[in-house]
């Protein structure tokens, strides 16, 4: 019966009352709390997608890559997988190879195709963790404005209980309730943040260790292209 009667407690109570009741400055910090989740809420989503073409892309081009016996066929079949961050530092790697040939007729500075395939990389890792630090940002400072607006809204309330002379729970108990809301905010735009931001880092990090590793294929293919 307790926990039945707490569930009825928690289903009656009305959010959006809670914050429409809410003082000028509360309000104004649970306004920006909602344009940090928003906003939020949109790299999500919008880096879900790109990661999941980027691994499915990946996947694709490497199998290619693995099939092509030169690098001209490979160069001929980029287009295709323009999702695929192997495709972009593979593009790197093949204008230093071509520039080379061009200039010498053969591979001359193994050392500056390397440098130019880790640039490729860092490019691609670069773009991957595009707008990425908005959520570890929106993790970082949400619950802190959330907990300034609970501070403001409590100190509130208690100045019109001072005003009011009256000290009852009935009379204290709205004020801060609406006090408190700000925080509840805070943590709800914060945790998805910090949830996704930690996966994608993950993510992102594993397809980097696949660029790091394609590299030595592409090495590997080059010196048996370009043989001195």
């Amino acid at each position: 019966m307790p926990a039945l009667h707490g569930t009825a407690l928690w289903l009656d109570i009305n959010f959006w009352e809670l914050v429409t009741n809410s003082g000028p400055v509360a309000y104004t910090v649970m306004t920006i709390l909602a344009l940090f989740s928003l906003f939020s809420w949109t790299v999500i989503f919008s880096k879900w997608a790109t990661l999941r073409s980027a691994r499915s892309s990946n996947a694709k081009f490497l199998r290619m890559f693995r099939k092509s016996p030169r690098l001209d066929t490979v160069a001929a079949a980029t287009e295709q997988f323009r999702a695929s961050p192997l495709a972009g530092v593979f593009e790197f790697g093949y204008s230093e190879v071509n520039r080379q040939i061009t200039t010498r007729g053969k591979i001359v500075n193994p050392v500056a195709l390397e440098r130019t395939l880790q640039i490729g990389i860092s490019e691609e890792v670069s773009r991957l963790e595009r707008n990425t630090n908005w959520l570890a940002t929106t993790a970082a400072v949400c619950p802190f404005i959330g907990l300034f607006g609970t501070v403001l809204g409590i100190i509130d309330a208690f100045n019109q209980i001072g005003l009011a002379g009256n000290t009852s729970m009935r009379s204290v108990g709205p004020g801060i309730a609406n006090a408190l809301i700000a925080t509840a905010l805070g943590l709800f735009a914060a945790i998805p943040a910090a949830v996704f931001y930690n996966m994608f880092g993950n993510t992102i990090r594993e397809i980097g260790a696949r660029m790091e590793d394609f590299s030595l294929e592409f090495l590997n293919l080059t010196e048996r292209n370009f043989e001195e």
